[in-house]
């Protein structure tokens, strides 16, 4: 038997640990894994001596050609590729006529799946969607088993913004996803608290960007992951908290978990590395929702990682113009940051080289447990049998980063001038490379939509 490629003399990582060995792919699965001697022949042989060999990141968190980003497809997968992640879960809205929406009329979350598959045929990673409700339609409950036939077994909702949801209509749909087994996905601020300090500082003319994260304050994520979180484990069903950004939010996540079966939730890059001082040095830039805070929660995101109360790290992905962002008063700018091409090497630099955790920490929590929590039982990992979905890392390469290497679309980075230690090298999806040395090498239209299953969280 000949195969189509070997991976030869690389340091193969997984979530369990290191080991020098190579990889056998054919038909984009991954075949065996063993030494030169005992796999087969190949037609490719990649060398990737004094490279780690690791699984593609998934983020199950990214905002690709909607209201919340100008990257289309074949920009936002070009930017994944080129940073190692290999598969994306992104947001199929249901529409809504309003101010921040981008249609005329309201419309259903099957159409809100279709429109944005529509836009994935020019993708060059695999990608999934969450279902996002953004409307208290009961009709929408009647469409929920149809929209997990259709491969979309998460719903995404929100407590904040024209289109979030009351504690009442979010309870119906928790129990409505609950009975089907599904997983609800949830961004949690209460937006009463945060309506109200954002007039405040209207009123008292507080525009500079350092007012920006005390209109949206740590207390006020937390009560509203507490009553979200509440509410799921009443109904019995599957809490996925999104972006987690502070101890007072995670600690209420912690109180609530018990062995992951169901409550689980994840924190962003940019929570991890960056505190609010950026707001000072950058401007609107950095303006997400929820705010990047204080030094101390960059240091609980890392302790409830290593617990295991947050067990995923995702980017938010938005890419915006620069006038979408630098305008003279916050409130009036765009929320949200690009970071897809850039996550996992500045993760992995802060995780590894800057706080000692092993490489094998880093492909749990950005490759095998989204896979696990999310029902890709074909991704995440190097398991003989599944998708040959494949980065090459060169951890010892130095880089600074610049938004002039920027595939995204997007016209800055908030981590410009950042000096990361661990660069991707070569990104394969399905066994086929897509990336190499910081170009896009793949052709849009390679990524295809993943029909995902209702994930079973009783097994780990």
């Amino acid at each position: 038997m000949v195969v189509e490629t070997i991976i030869s003399g690389g340091t193969v990582v997984t979530a369990t640990g290191e080991t020098d060995a190579s990889i056998a792919i054919n038909d984009g699965k991954i075949v065996g894994i063993g030494t030169d001697e005992t796999l087969p022949d190949a037609t490719e042989t990649i060398d990737a001596s004094g490279l780690l060999v690791m699984p593609g990141a998934i983020d199950p968190h990214v905002h690709i050609d909607d209201m919340f980003s100008i990257d289309s497809y074949e920009s936002a997968t070009g930017a994944a590729a080129v940073g190692g992640t290999t598969s994306y879960i992104d947001f199929a809205w249901q529409a809504w006529d309003g101010e921040m929406g981008i249609w005329d009329e309201d419309g259903t979350l099957l159409e809100g799946v279709r429109r944005k598959q529509e836009k994935g045929e020019n993708a060059l990673v695999d990608y999934s969607l969450h279902g996002a409700i953004a409307r208290e339609d009961p009709d929408v409950f009647d469409e929920i088993p149809d929209v997990i036939n259709a491969g979309v077994t998460s719903f995404k909702m929100f407590t904040a913004y024209e289109f979030g949801l009351s504690n009442g209509f979010m309870n119906r749909a928790i129990q409505r996803i609950a009975e089907e087994d599904a997983v609800g996905v949830f961004h949690t601020e209460d937006p009463s608290i945060c309506d109200s300090l954002t007039e405040q500082f209207k009123e008292e003319g507080k525009g500079d960007p350092e007012w920006y994260p005390k209109s949206r304050p740590d207390y006020a994520e937390a009560m509203a992951a507490e009553d979200a979180a509440r509410m799921a484990l009443e109904a019995g069903m599957k809490y996925y908290g999104i972006h987690t950004t502070c101890r007072k939010a995670a600690d209420i996540l912690e109180y609530f978990q018990d062995d992951g079966s169901m409550i689980r939730a994840e924190t962003c890059t940019h929570y991890c590395t960056l505190d609010d001082s950026i707001f000072e040095e950058m401007g609107n830039l950095p303006m997400i929702a929820p705010p990047i805070r204080k030094p101390d929660d960059v240091e609980a995101m890392f302790e409830h990682l290593h617990n295991g109360c947050l067990s995923v790290v995702s980017t938010d992905h938005c890419a915006y113009r620069l006038d979408q962002k630098q305008v003279e008063n916050w409130w009036d700018s765009a929320f949200g940051a690009n970071a897809l091409q850039v996550s996992l090497p500045v993760f992995y630099d802060e995780a590894v080289n800057r706080r000692g955790y092993t490489p094998s920490f880093v492909v749990q929590v950005m490759s095998t447990n989204p896979a696990d929590t999310f029902g890709l039982s074909q991704k995440g990992t190097l398991e003989t049998g599944t998708d040959a979905d494949i980065v090459l890392m060169d951890p010892d390469e130095t880089y600074v980063i610049t938004a002039d290497d920027n595939v995204s679309k997007a016209e800055f980075s908030i981590y410009e001038g950042r000096t990361v230690t661990g660069r991707v090298k070569k990104t394969l999806v399905r066994g086929e490379v897509v990336a190499e040395d910081g170009e896009v090498v793949g052709k849009p239209g390679y990524g295809k939509f993943i029909e995902r299953e209702i994930p079973d969280w009783n097994t780990h």
